[in-house]
């Protein structure tokens, strides 16, 4: 059983692309003293996800009992390869690896060590699209804007020039896939309102 760590976003979206194919996917929903644009979305990034034909468990996680929690899971899923979309952060490589090991399950990581720029430019010439969810302050203006071929290099070098990592890695923004190669129909939105919370923009999206 092959499971992939899920949020809708392009990074985990294009790892299991690049581990395909995967059994099931897996989107964690953790408890943050600001609101994940992830978790503001969860509908749509569910439906993401159920476009590209995979199945997906959504599991709440209790603050304290995360790891605990997420390791019950995979094990009951029986889960023997566990696919993360991390690219250079040690800290979420160790905790996955512990994660994973934990489970009884092999860990794949097909970004890890990737150069970042460049793994940015590979995901949307492979036919990745992605709006942006939410960013921080100095990106305000992406906020709500597709990533794709032709949006790609001016986001790029926007990130770049702000000393951003382009790839968004530490988190300064965060997307939702809304279509790829493994869709089976691309996903539309519809833009419902834009909040500031401690100087990050989300977008709320039906």
């Amino acid at each position: 059983m092959r499971v992939a760590m899920l949020s809708g976003g392009k990074d985990s979206l294009y790892a299991a692309f690049k581990s395909w194919p995967v059994d099931l996917g897996l989107l964690l929903v953790y408890e943050f003293p600001r609101p994940s644009p992830h978790l503001v979305n969860l509908g749509k990034c569910v439906e993401t996800v159920l476009a590209t034909r995979i199945p997906v468990v959504v599991l709440k996680l209790r603050k304290g009992r995360e790891r605990d929690e997420t390791v019950r899971l995979l094990s009951s899923l029986g889960a023997d390869e566990v696919v993360a979309g991390d690219v250079f952060i040690e800290d979420h490589l160790k905790y996955m690896e512990a994660l994973a090991g934990a489970a009884g399950a092999k860990l794949l990581e097909p970004l890890w060590g990737m150069n970042t720029e460049e793994l940015m430019y590979r995901i949307f010439e492979e036919g990745f699209k992605a709006v942006i969810l939410g960013a921080e302050a100095r990106l305000e203006e992406w906020v709500g804007r597709e990533l794709n071929t032709c949006s790609v290099r001016e986001f790029v070098e926007v990130a770049k020039g702000l000393g951003v990592d382009p790839l968004g890695e530490r988190g300064e923004y965060h997307t939702l896939v809304v279509d790829s190669p493994l869709h089976e129909r691309s996903v539309k939105y519809d833009v419902v309102r834009r909040e500031v919370f401690n100087g990050y923009v989300v977008l709320k999206v039906v």
